[in-house]
């Protein structure tokens, strides 16, 4: 099974804990929950059902999770590391009412901080996630800490989190792997009176049978709904003629993978296909420029050339590529302005979309992993759907 070892977990707390002391940072909390997972599946492979969660990396001494009590056994199961202590400010993120966890033994933020204070200095405490905090579970935070700094040190964890290593790559491949043959179910079932939410069924339970953990989004929409941009499946019935978009992130082991291929349903209009041109005109323009050592700022600058030059720029509407990896979307995400240059074991996902033109509106979006001469995709079904529309192939003969 690929999966991130626990050797790489701990190497990835000795790079944080590197990090901090270089920085003067005398502890660091990294926040999350169910919701924005990502930066404490990262440090420890914790994810938390419905309550909050952190993981204190002091400079001296072993990491500590933190949780809240519902989701303990669970913790315990994923978490890499062995210690942990529950704080009643972790307890269920959507209610306001106050829970009783009779059986529950409690610590404080206060205990917890005075803890670490007794081996090491604590003046300086960075806070990885304070974006996703509550200002209420802030507020008990600093005055636990009786004193100390806080400092936001997302950009610390942000870069540590964009280069992916090897097993990481293998955790994105498996996801693409996993989200390609999904799609591949969803296309086949793509005919004239079916539902959205039935194609948005037959994806998600595909994905399930085959391995992932999760599904973050499955968006489907048809007709006149794609002009939405980003569509949740309806019963809306799809009809001959009608344009589908059809958005699949598919989760693997905490890493995600993307799959969007712009696709009309029975008898397809010239105005349709012109838009589907253009859209994967600008996709081959954009991996053109997805190379290490070629400025990021290029690659938005040669989409919006050749959209541009087709006469279609007031219907681009954001960046067309950004980072993944733990999330759907997450840093890089380069404008033409970016300065910063691609690098090998990048994970990024390309967004190449129109929006409101009369023709219609889809996006173009796929997983890829850039390599010391280029980008590699994992997603044998995207790859087959672009050499058969360059030939003039139904994607339906990709399907056979």
């Amino acid at each position: 099974m690929v999966k991130i070892p626990i050797s790489e977990f701990y190497a990835r707390f000795g790079n944080l804990r590197e990090k901090m002391v270089a920085a003067g940072i005398d502890a660091c909390l990294v926040y999350g929950d169910e919701y924005r997972k990502e930066n404490i599946r990262y440090i420890a492979n914790v994810w938390p059902i419905f309550e909050r969660c952190a993981v204190l990396i002091p400079s001296q001494g072993e990491p500590l999770v933190l949780a809240a009590p519902e989701g303990e056994v669970m913790l315990k199961e994923m978490s890499a590391y062995s210690e942990l202590k529950l704080i009643p400010e972790f307890v269920c993120v959507t209610v306001p009412d106050e829970i009783e966890y009779p059986q529950a033994e409690y610590t404080t933020f206060k205990k917890v901080f005075r803890s670490v204070a007794e081996h090491q200095k604590l003046e300086k405490v960075g806070i990885v996630g304070i974006d996703a905090m509550p200002k209420a579970l802030y507020e008990v935070i600093d005055n636990s800490l009786e004193g100390a700094e806080i400092i936001d040190i997302n950009n610390i964890f942000f870069e540590m989190r964009m280069i992916k290593s090897k097993n990481e790559i293998a955790c994105m491949a498996k996801a693409s792997e996993i989200a390609d043959l999904a799609y591949r179910e969803l296309l086949k079932s793509a005919v004239a009176g079916v539902t959205e939410l039935e194609l948005a069924g037959v994806a998600t339970g595909t994905a399930m049978r085959l391995g992932a953990e999760y599904v973050p989004f499955c968006l489907v929409s048809s007709g006149s709904r794609v002009d939405t941009i980003i569509g949740r499946a309806t019963n809306k019935v799809i009809e001959d003629g009608d344009m589908v978009m059809a958005a699949l992130a598919v989760q693997y082991e905490g890493y995600i993978a993307s799959f969007n291929f712009p696709f009309v349903v029975g008898n397809m209009s010239p105005e349709q296909k012109q838009l589907i041109d253009w859209l994967i005109g600008a996709y081959e323009c954009a991996v053109t420029n997805l190379k290490p050592g070629i400025i990021q700022g290029e690659l938005p600058k040669a989409v919006s050339k050749y959209f541009h030059d087709n006469s279609v720029s007031e219907y681009d509407l954001y960046p067309p590529l950004h980072g993944s990896g733990l999330a759907e979307a997450e840093s890089p995400y380069p404008n033409a302005s970016s300065t910063a240059v691609f690098t090998s074991n990048m994970s990024v996902n390309t967004d190449i979309s129109l929006f409101g033109h009369p023709y219609g509106s889809n996006r173009i979006e796929v997983t890829l992993i850039t390599t010391e001469d280029g980008y590699v995709s994992y997603s044998e079904t995207f790859n087959k759907l672009i050499a058969a529309w360059k030939e003039g192939k139904k994607y339906s003969d990709v399907l056979m």
